[in-house]
């Protein structure tokens, strides 16, 4: 079978479980109980999609992998996220900076892929859409909130977008998989996406009353299996439980 449906459902599969862990180690931390459920639904929902990406990556490559050999027996080169999205939660700021970069970005993905020639992509995209909508107004409440308050809160959301602003280029990389793929009407174009995500993070900026960080270092290759040094701990981590005890079920 052609791999390379695989190979793009896997990165955008991997996307959703790395994000999905780091909202998960909120649970029984977030400022108040409301966004403790928030953000574990959040994960859930990224979850979710992570499950059905990576069930249809594992069927389409013709290795027959399952979900968990893809989440959990994998090394830190094999997995194609971006790296956006393995950077640590730090204070809530930075959280909320990290989860509308890539909700912004993933709600425009997941609206074009939704009319995908695949008809697996598009049915995943369809769903996801609706839940991702929701995410993205959920992070733009926070951040404008947060960028609006106090002088204190004002400082760590700037702080917060200023963290991790340089990540979001890789989100917008085009490479030969996604040419190719683009070209059958099966992916999207990343470099499409980015007009649409300015202008919706802008615009949360305008609200928030912060300052558009300036461009400069742009660290790159997730989407080559390069990531930096915060994956292989998250991955220690996630991954623990099912290698001390391979082959075991519930």
């Amino acid at each position: 079978m052609n791999p390379d449906p695989a190979a793009y459902a896997l990165r955008l599969g991997d996307d959703a479980l790395i994000l999905s862990h780091r909202l998960a180690e909120w649970s029984s931390r977030a400022p108040v109980l409301e966004e403790d459920i928030a953000l574990t639904n959040i994960g859930l929902d990224l979850l979710g999609q992570a499950r059905a990406l990576l069930t249809y990556a594992g069927e389409a490559d013709g290795t027959g992998r399952s979900e968990d050999d893809l989440a959990y027996l994998r090394s830190e080169g094999e997995f194609t996220n971006c790296q956006l999205v393995e950077q640590p939660n730090g204070d809530f700021a930075v959280t909320m900076a990290r989860q509308l970069f890539f909700s912004a970005y993933q709600l425009e993905l997941y609206r074009r892929l939704a009319v995908s020639s695949d008809p697996t992509l598009a049915a995943v995209a369809a769903k996801a859409v609706k839940e991702v909508d929701y995410h993205v107004d959920h992070a733009a409440g926070w951040v404008v909130r947060l960028g609006d308050g106090t002088e204190e809160s004002h400082r760590r959301m700037q702080a917060g977008i200023e963290r991790m602003w340089p990540f979001t280029f890789e989100l917008f990389e085009s490479d030969e998989l996604t040419g190719q793929l683009g070209a059958n009407g099966v992916a999207v174009d990343p470099a499409v996406l980015r007009p649409a995500w300015e202008a919706c993070v802008t615009a949360v900026f305008t609200d928030a009353t912060l300052q558009r960080p300036s461009d400069g270092w742009r660290p790159s290759g997730g989407r080559r299996g390069v990531h930096s040094e915060h994956l292989g701990f998250l991955l220690a981590e996630m991954q623990h439980l099912h290698r001390c005890h391979p082959g075991a079920t519930w």
